[in-house]
């Protein structure tokens, strides 16, 4: 089956660095879109930043000019550098992508990782 694996979260200081990472692995025949979204206590998730095959990327304005996302196509990889961390980004962060199963490859789905958490506190 299709999995997510979400690492390289914990607790930093603000103005500190993390480099979140997300492999997907089982039968996929392509990936299209990979990218992570984000819940906080008491809040609903949202969409942090997105990329596509091609290297398209769409950031949320909060972490705008912060955070920087890639991609490894060849390793099923999608990388979130963290940058200028700030308490209100404290939050668990998920994985998702958008991607075509071996199994029924005209089937666009959607998968999702278990989540890491994210916490930025003095």
């Amino acid at each position: 089956q299709v999995r997510l694996v979400e690492s390289g979260g914990g607790l930093v200081q603000p103005g500190g660095s993390l480099r979140l990472s997300c492999a997907a692995s089982g039968s996929l025949f392509s990936i299209n879109v990979m990218g992570w979204y984000r819940q906080a206590p008491g809040k609903q998730r949202e969409l942090v930043a997105v990329i596509t095959s091609g290297g398209s990327i769409n950031f949320a304005d909060s972490v705008k000019g912060r955070f920087t996302i890639s991609r490894d196509n060849a390793k099923n990889t999608v990388y979130l550098e963290m940058n200028s961390l700030k308490p209100e980004d404290t939050a668990v962060y998920y994985c998702n992508t958008l991607a075509y199963p071996a199994v029924d490859v005209g089937s666009l789905r959607s998968y999702w990782g278990q989540g890491t958490q994210v916490t930025v506190s003095s």
